[in-house]
């Protein structure tokens, strides 16, 4: 697997806005996008705030031929769905997605061979819209008001749409963008929580080095903006309850003052190329060379799981692996883009790993994390972070560190935007059932 891997698009969503050109702006300036939630009213829950993505229309992303698959796409589909039209146009891309005149005549003539494309998108668990499953479980009711099974058969499933499934299988971020770009090469979909975006685009690397594809979709994407899913995020007990008040500083990564995270909703697609084929046509402009990756697992048995190991060990072997694979020292790295959720357990797990693997230098390296700007977007979340720190290596800038006035263990406070020599970024994140992703950026030659 010798074959060079370049990032030639990118397609970040998030609160801080669609495309790289508002999220670059953003993460620079340091601006957070968390507020009170507007998609559902908050008020029953300990934590009222969140990060949403700004008002769109989906239809604006598709081609004509599929808008009427956009009635069977769930908020997590279309995040992806838009995500992947940024990514695929700012790539210059010829796909059947992005060019308008592919269905009407025989001689459209894609960048690549659809056989030759691939697509790899994390997802997380997709809640059912209330309104419409409410609406169902109505007709359901025994007398007494308890569900009936057999009325929820026979009447209940009646109202709601024969493809109504369809809308919330993981699968199907994945699928809308393979239809809509036509890629009929490897397709994979990964539901490893907030590891999945890095695992996927990690999974299209492997792809194109063992030369299966030339190009390939990858990425995630996710909402928790939904009352179920919001739910289960309160039942976790990870979520801020201090800073109903305080939203621009509600989420503090790697701060002492860190009391929780906030939930959000985006994430970020990016299309990876063989270098080889990228260059043949034409393209001169990537981001950055994918150089290395590693994943790994760790289980804190004492805490059935439900907390991190403590030593980072798990982020030690991750970082490590992709190291091993760049062929280059932890003193070669320039920025770190981490995960950072807020959580004090998770943090101080994931500093401990860093402070292993970079030593007395770790106060040194700058350590971004964009939870304390756009929340924890779930499996989208790796997406975004592997677009802004190929953003960075491009421009020559390190983003804000925002929200970090007393630091743990080493690292550096918040600090501004500011140019920096930049030759390669770690990419960081981990899961809440252990998994940890790690993937080395290098800059290109220019």
């Amino acid at each position: 697997m010798t074959r060079s891997v370049v990032i030639s698009g990118v397609g970040p969503v998030s609160g801080l806005g669609l495309g790289m050109d508002p999220t670059w702006e953003g993460v620079c300036a340091g601006r957070s996008a968390v507020g009170r939630i507007q998609a559902f009213d908050p008020s029953g829950f300990d934590c009222q705030l969140g990060v949403e993505v700004e008002p769109y229309k989906i239809g604006q992303y598709v081609p004509k031929s599929h808008r009427k698959a956009t009635k069977v796409m769930a908020r997590d589909i279309e995040l992806a769905v838009i995500a992947a039209d940024f990514a695929a146009r700012d790539a210059g891309l010829k796909t059947k997605g992005t060019d308008p005149d592919a269905g009407k005549n025989g001689d459209f003539k894609p960048t690549y061979d659809q056989a030759r494309v691939g697509c790899h998108i994390g997802a997380g668990l997709i809640a059912a819209d209330l309104t419409e499953l409410t609406g169902a479980l109505i007709e359901a009711r025994k007398d007494d008001g308890g569900f009936d099974i057999h009325k929820w058969g026979n009447e209940g499933m009646q109202h709601l749409t024969p493809l109504w499934l369809l809308k919330y299988l993981p699968n199907m971020l994945a699928c809308h963008v393979t239809i809509i770009h036509d890629t009929q090469g490897p397709s994979n979909t990964i539901t490893c929580g907030e590891a999945s975006a890095i695992l996927s685009i990690g999974e299209s690397l492997r792809v194109i080095q063992r030369g299966k594809a030339d190009l390939c979709f990858c990425g995630g994407a996710e909402t928790k903006m939904n009352p179920m899913v919001y739910y289960r995020q309160q039942l976790t007990g990870r979520l801020t309850t201090t800073s109903n008040d305080d939203p621009a500083g509600a989420v503090r990564p790697f701060d002492q003052s860190a009391a929780g995270m906030v939930a959000g909703d985006g994430g970020g697609i990016v299309t990876l190329e063989a270098a080889e084929t990228y260059e043949a046509r034409g393209g001169e402009n990537a981001y950055a060379q994918v150089v290395g990756f590693g994943a790994s697992q760790s289980v804190n048995r004492e805490a059935k799981n439900s907390e991190p190991d403590p030593q980072g060990l798990a982020v030690v072997s991750s970082v490590t692996a992709a190291l091993r694979e760049a062929g280059i020292g932890a003193d070669q790295i320039d920025l770190v883009v981490g995960f950072g959720c807020g959580v004090p357990s998770w943090d101080r797990a994931e500093a401990a790993g860093y402070k292993v693997v970079f030593g007395d230098r770790l106060a040194e390296v700058p350590v971004v994390s964009l939870r304390s700007l756009v929340g924890n977007c779930g499996a989208g979340g790796g997406g975004l972070d592997v677009a802004v720190a190929a953003k960075a290596l491009r421009e020559q800038k390190v983003p804000a560190v925002a929200n970090r006035d007393t630091p743990i263990d080493g690292l550096g406070p918040s600090a501004p935007a500011k140019d920096a020599e930049l030759r390669y970024a770690l990419v960081f994140n981990m899961g809440f059932g252990g998994q940890s992703t790690a993937m080395i950026l290098k800059a290109m030659d220019r």
